[in-house]
């Protein structure tokens, strides 16, 4: 077996988890007009059709703005675009006129025509060969007119009053796809000119999906070096908006972090921002544990805490390398049911990535020990993360003293504040257990 067929074949086993959690759970992907106008979208397609392969429920709600410009342009019509907030969100609206919606109305049914296209190739050589994708689409978005605000006549430019969900669901139980664009449709048969982030944060939360996908020109939300963060938290993705907000102006990555915010503030679970630029992009950051663009969540993309039986298949797989190099003494699967209630851990998207047990002893003594940190992760600060949160929990159990024993690691114990000691200062029964042969640097500190 070559290398390369080696990693397909590890990196296809590590996906099945994922493929498992996300079969049946419902996705809203935003495609602005953009990225349906890339030379990678062809590719972007070929990925959605293998989601909805796997059985992941899809909607997609696309954009037609850099469209809807050149055709305005052509007809000689000028684009009256306004910064508007609308509640939370920062939105660039279009004056759509009468003569406009006409130019609106045959772009985005152009564009409708060859999306459906593109999810009906089937040829032999293509990745979409007997994939049978079925695109449906209707007036599941009622709208109503936006108004006069600020003294500005928007006309037919319009905000949703309502997503049918009920009539998506179904369309979705029958392993449909289903295509939204920016236009919405009122009772009164008027059709309105939407803004496809509106459409496609309220849909996620009509729907209660699981993520809300959002493709955009940069992989993700950038730090200030330009490398796109990975994860936030909503509370912080909400701090990033209004540091954004008083440094003035608005750009994509504002929009898409209100989008995020609000959808994951809501009832979505998770936000993700990725490029529509990088082949691949969706693939990679759904069915690997890093991703490639960024993560807006409800909750901590990683969680601290005290382990349960659950825990116990994910925290054998993480110290059982360090068993075999000799850095940790063997547990069984029976001693660690035995001692879980010691035990802490640290969770990423489902994974054990660090443990640690804490074990009390006489006098308020305690030893820390079974500390791992799973070898992809070893420089993140993980061992420092639960660390403090095994320290935080001794103190509060009245413990006075920890004391550690290794063979690989006294420096950096050292680093943390404890100081060497001996064997004849441990509590009796674990010095009757010490290994001699294993010759264990013995270190302690005092909280």
């Amino acid at each position: 077996m070559s290398a390369d067929t080696k990693q397909y074949v590890s990196w296809f086993r590590h996906s099945s988890p994922y493929i498992n959690a996300y079969r049946k759970k419902v996705f809203v992907i935003l495609l602005p007009g953009e990225a349906i106008a890339h030379e990678n979208f062809h590719n972007i397609a070929h990925d959605i059709t293998l989601l909805n392969s796997l059985g992941v429920k899809l909607v997609l709600v696309h954009g037609a703005r850099p469209q809807i410009d050149q055709a305005l342009k052509d007809a000689g019509i000028k684009a009256n675009l306004h910064e508007e907030p609308s509640g939370k969100l920062h939105r660039q609206l279009r004056i759509t006129d009468i003569d406009s919606l006409v130019h609106i109305k045959r772009v985005v049914g152009q564009m409708r025509i060859n999306i459906e296209a593109m999810f009906s190739m089937g040829l032999i050589n293509s990745p979409m060969h007997g994939a049978d994708i079925t695109i449906c689409g209707g007036n599941f978005v009622m709208a109503k007119p936006y108004g006069v605000q600020n003294g500005i006549d928007y006309a037919h430019t319009g905000e949703i009053r309502k997503v049918n969900s009920e009539a998506i669901l179904a369309q979705l139980e029958s392993n449909n796809i289903v295509l939204l664009s920016n236009l919405g449709y009122s009772a009164t048969g008027e059709v309105f000119n939407l803004t496809a982030e509106e459409v496609a944060a309220e849909t996620a939360i009509a729907l209660d999906a699981d993520k809300l996908l959002i493709y955009s020109k940069e992989s993700g939300i950038l730090d200030k070096e330009g490398v796109a963060i990975n994860k936030l938290s909503a509370e912080q993705a909400q701090k990033l908006i209004e540091e954004k907000i008083q440094q003035g102006g608005v750009d994509e990555a504002l929009k898409n972090l209100e989008l995020s915010v609000k959808a994951c503030l809501a009832s979505v679970s998770r936000s993700q921002v990725i490029s529509y630029a990088d082949d691949g992009a969706v693939l990679t950051e759904l069915f690997t544990r890093d991703g490639v663009g960024t993560l807006i969540t409800q909750e901590h993309y990683e969680q601290t805490r005290a382990a349960s039986i659950d825990d116990i298949g994910g925290i054998m797989d993480l110290i059982h390398p360090l068993e075999l190099e000799g850095a940790l003494v063997h547990r069984s699967r029976e001693k660690l049911e035995a001692e879980i209630q010691y035990f802490a851990v640290i969770e990423r998207e489902g994974m054990i990535i660090a443990c640690a047990a804490l074990f009390p002893h006489d006098n308020q003594t305690a030893e820390l020990a079974c500390m791992a940190t799973h070898n992809e992760y070893r420089n993140n600060n993980y061992g420092k993360v639960i660390f403090e949160y095994m320290e935080e929990n001794a103190q509060t159990q009245g413990i006075k003293k920890l004391f550690v024993l290794t063979t690989k690691s006294p420096h950096w114990f050292l680093e943390k504040g404890f100081t060497e000691s001996s064997v004849d200062a441990l509590p009796m029964e674990k010095k009757n257990l010490y290994n001699f042969q294993r010759n264990s640097k013995v270190l302690e500190k005092k909280l």
